[in-house]
């Protein structure tokens, strides 16, 4: 049968589809346990768990304070500990009130523009946890972790 008559080539019942070659529709990329799958958001949220992890190992009333990561710092009011009106915070502390608990915030895209690379990046997200977590306890932060400041 031949396109030029008017008839089409397919046997009848089967339909074309865009599967050229038999080989299915395309699957991901790699699989979810490999590194290409996990997205900078969540490579973010474990760097963030991994030093609130360290902290909570040294200071045990960290146990019911909640890390939390946002996107960017809330415009308007500023928790406190974010900085100056003229700076970009890259964290802050918020105190619990009403039987919720106290919660540190570590900015993503503040801290993300500010690192050029993965250690750099994680070495700054420690230097935040510490700082906040200095903020809420009242102490200083080479108290916190005495490490502070060396890297």
């Amino acid at each position: 049968m031949d396109d030029r008559s008017g008839t089409s080539a397919t046997p009848p019942g089967r339909r074309r589809h865009r599967d050229r070659h038999g080989r299915g529709m395309r699957g991901p990329i790699a699989p979810p346990r490999v590194p290409l799958a996990v997205t900078r958001a969540e490579t973010f949220h474990g760097l963030v768990e991994d030093s609130a992890d360290r902290l909570r190992r040294r200071l045990p009333q960290l146990a019911r304070v909640e890390f939390d990561v946002l996107e960017v710092p809330p415009t308007g009011e500023l928790p406190t500990g974010a900085g100056g009106p003229d700076s970009v915070p890259l964290g802050g502390v918020l105190r619990g009130r009403d039987g919720r608990p106290d919660r540190i915030l570590v900015y993503r895209r503040p801290i993300e523009l500010r690192s050029r690379g993965r250690d750099e990046r994680s070495a700054l997200v420690h230097e935040v946890v510490v700082e906040q977590a200095a903020d809420l306890l009242g102490l200083a932060p080479e108290s916190v972790d005495p490490r502070y400041g060396e890297e």
